[in-house]
């Protein structure tokens, strides 16, 4: 009977699969893997209700891996990433897809990957090369993105002038598969975003927003429609110990705090102005730290998707989860996550991590298949 069902009813039945449930069926002949790899509307299936996975990448030489933890079965996994050329750090999750960057040259060049489905692919060669720009990104639909890269230090003159600031941003489009400069910027916020920012960028309300790394913080946001820059400032911005943005429910938030104080959650309301949401739970804050104190809390980073935020330090230590529980009447809950410590019986050492959240994607991408 299975093997002569209609492929759209059999399409059907899969899309209740959740990620680890539907890479076994896939493995079980050629027509099931067919099937799985062709669904029409993966990217609108009903698994992907489930809570996201977390991905934790090495940011520095520790390896060539990923270590991903699976959230309905509460399991690390070990994903090697032996199919890419050259070593890589991590940026960002899109469409269940990573970017990434190429430490083999201090000039960017970025790439996508699909740890789950090993597909690699350059992206083309920016137009203007930069050295340690911001890099932003944004999920179109279900399939297409766009990256912004702003900032960054120019080549150097071949006519003996030597490499400056550039203030200039440009874009790459994944439907016309190229970059395409769209304006300028202040001088000032080339130099910050070039210095003071770490690749990591928030999407909210037609906004792409970058924090500083430097105390006292801000915030910087590029209006897509109208290309304008505009500035923010931080709760506490010279007090934070540590500080990031996620984007939660269509809202830009910023979830920041110190050792001693703990940390709280903001909200940027209509009127550019922070209020406060949310404060960590104190027991739980304290033990993400492990008594490391004020050099614990500058180590933290947080990331966030729909329904689940992620505080975390490393891979060793735990994760505080911060979730929208539907049973209980959508509110959101507090969890410790254990850290990974071993995977299969094999005993890993604890190293600084990059952490994403995304929706496993195991069809095979058309865009990967494209370089």
């Amino acid at each position: 009977m299975w093997s002569n069902l209609p492929f759209e009813l059999l399409a059907n039945i899969f899309s209740y699969l959740s990620p680890d449930s539907l890479a076994r069926a896939k493995s079980a002949c050629k027509s099931w893997h067919t099937c799985a790899n062709n669904s029409p509307s993966w990217a609108t299936l009903p698994w992907r209700q489930y809570p996201p996975w977390f991905l934790a990448l090495p940011t520095r030489n520790h390896g060539h891996f990923i270590c991903a933890r699976n959230p309905i079965n509460d399991s690390w996994h070990l994903l090697p990433l032996d199919f890419i050329p050259n070593p890589i750090r991590p940026i960002a999750a899109v469409n269940g897809l990573i970017l990434l960057r190429e430490t083999t040259t201090t000039s960017l060049q970025l790439a996508i990957c699909n740890p789950f489905t090993r597909q690699f692919r350059h992206l083309p060669k920016l137009n203007v090369t930069r050295t340690n720009p911001a890099v932003g990104v944004i999920s179109l639909d279900s399939a297409n993105f766009q990256v912004y890269v702003a900032g960054g230090m120019s080549e150097a003159s071949s006519v003996g002038g030597g490499a400056s600031y550039e203030p200039s941003l440009e874009v790459y489009d994944s439907v016309h598969e190229n970059w395409k400069t769209i304006g300028s910027m202040p001088m000032e916020f080339a130099v910050r975003l070039t210095v003071w920012t770490p690749n990591e960028s928030v999407y909210c309300n037609g906004i792409l927003y970058w924090i500083t790394s430097a105390r006292a913080y801000t915030v910087m946001g590029f209006e897509i429609r109208n290309k304008n820059w505009r500035e923010l400032g931080v709760p506490m911005a010279d007090r934070l110990e540590f500080a990031a943005l996620v984007e939660r429910n269509g809202k830009l938030c910023l979830v920041g705090g110190t050792s001693d104080a703990g940390a709280c959650i903001w909200q940027l309301e209509e009127s550019n102005n922070w209020r406060m949401i949310e404060k960590v739970p104190q027991e739980l804050w304290a033990k993400l730290f492990g008594g490391k104190g004020r050099w614990g809390s500058i180590n933290t980073r947080c990331v966030c998707i729909g329904g689940t935020m992620c505080l975390y330090r490393d891979l060793g230590s735990g994760m505080l989860v911060w979730r929208e529980c539907v049973e209980n009447g959508t509110k959101w809950e507090w969890h410790w996550i254990e850290g990974c410590g071993t995977i299969k019986g094999v005993h890993l050492q604890n190293f600084p991590i990059k952490g994403l959240l995304l929706h496993p994607y195991l069809a095979s991408s058309n865009f990967l298949l494209n370089e």
